[in-house]
């Protein structure tokens, strides 16, 4: 009798750790559903942040054993539009204001360098859609003539650049993509007075470059074994990270992400070099009514050599937003002559 009451008691159990289980799927899927429009909502600020100028700060520190610094550097910067591409332009560099001409110089060669990105760009994307346009056209019939071109009237107007800003780039450093069932729902939080969800990500695909080329080779029966090493790399690295999202619910906005590589223990040559700790984190502001925009990022490395530990400390400020046009007219700095 004791073990027929057992044997009921343990069915019981069970039964009940099956129906208390149940709800799981619905409410992952609601976090799914929820997610999926926090990124799509992310990737519209993309496009909302080509509308501003702004300044930027940046600051990178190394210290050696016992945290003594070793290397130091702070850099201003302004951003502007020039010829239709968004120009990063050295404002101080160590607390020095840059001079004029030097400043000419550095804008000269960055807008020659996004020019030069910017048409490989194109190029790529052309060849890409080359035979699509080819079929399009055949069956297109002619046109009528293009009527009088009016003067710009908006930023989107004006920008001739297709490649997004490096300070796009810059800002969004992590370009998850959105994975069903892979994030889980911590808490409710308040950050910077504001009530948040605080959400976790637990990536399979944050770092594929590597992996969809892999994937390539294995089609085409064209191993390459240091790249395959890589890509295995690459997996490693998905299974040991993980992001935290603060997230404002009724505008569906993060408002914070951290990144964390919590365990460096499959990385080759940890004899010479052991990484102790690697994070990263970007914070958006509300400069603007109902405007996101970066705000700052930050990144910290930590790791041990035979002489001792030493990190690396990287931030990057974004600040003094503004629209890039005032009373129909563009903010655009002219080069001197």
């Amino acid at each position: 009798m004791p073990k027929t009451l057992g044997a009921i008691a343990l069915v019981c159990a069970l039964s009940a750790s099956v129906l208390a289980a149940r709800p799981a799927p619905a409410v992952q899927s609601d976090l799914d559903d929820f997610m999926k429009q926090v990124l799509a909502n992310r990737d519209e600020n993309w496009k909302k942040l080509q509308q501003y100028i702004l300044e930027e700060r940046e600051a990178v520190e190394v210290r050696g054993p016992s945290h003594v610094p070793v290397w130091g550097d702070r850099r201003e910067y302004s951003w502007f539009i020039r010829d239709g591409y968004f120009i990063r332009s050295p404002v101080k560099a160590n607390g020095v204001t840059i001079g004029e001409a030097d400043r000419q110089k550095a804008e000269d060669s960055y807008l020659k360098r996004v020019k030069a990105q910017d048409k490989k760009q194109r190029e790529k994307d052309d060849a890409k859609g080359e035979q699509a346009d080819t079929a399009a056209n055949a069956e297109k019939p002619a046109e009528a003539p293009s009527p009088e071109v009016s003067p710009p009237t908006d930023i989107n107007s004006l920008l001739t650049q297709s490649r997004q800003p490096e300070f796009i780039d810059s800002a969004y450093f992590l370009r998850f993509k959105f994975e069903q069932g892979k994030y889980a729902f911590v808490g409710r939080e308040t950050l910077d007075g504001r009530d948040v969800l605080r959400i976790e990500y637990y990536p399979s695909q944050l770092f594929t470059h590597e992996q969809d080329a892999q994937k390539k080779r294995d089609q085409e029966k064209k191993p390459n074994r240091s790249e395959d090493v890589e890509a295995a790399m690459e997996r490693m690295m998905n299974k040991v990270s993980l992001i935290t999202l603060w997230v404002e619910p009724k505008a569906h906005q993060i408002v914070k992400y951290t990144f964390d590589n919590v365990n460096f223990d499959f990385l080759p040559a940890a004899w010479l070099l052991r990484v102790n700790d690697l994070k990263a984190s970007m914070t958006m502001s509300q400069p603007f009514p109902d405007v996101w925009l970066p705000h700052d990022v930050d990144f910290f490395f930590a790791a041990m050599i035979a002489v001792g530990g030493f990190d690396v400390r990287y931030h990057l400020e974004y600040h003094d937003y503004r629209e890039a046009k005032t009373s129909g007219r563009f903010i655009i700095r002219t080069p001197v002559q």
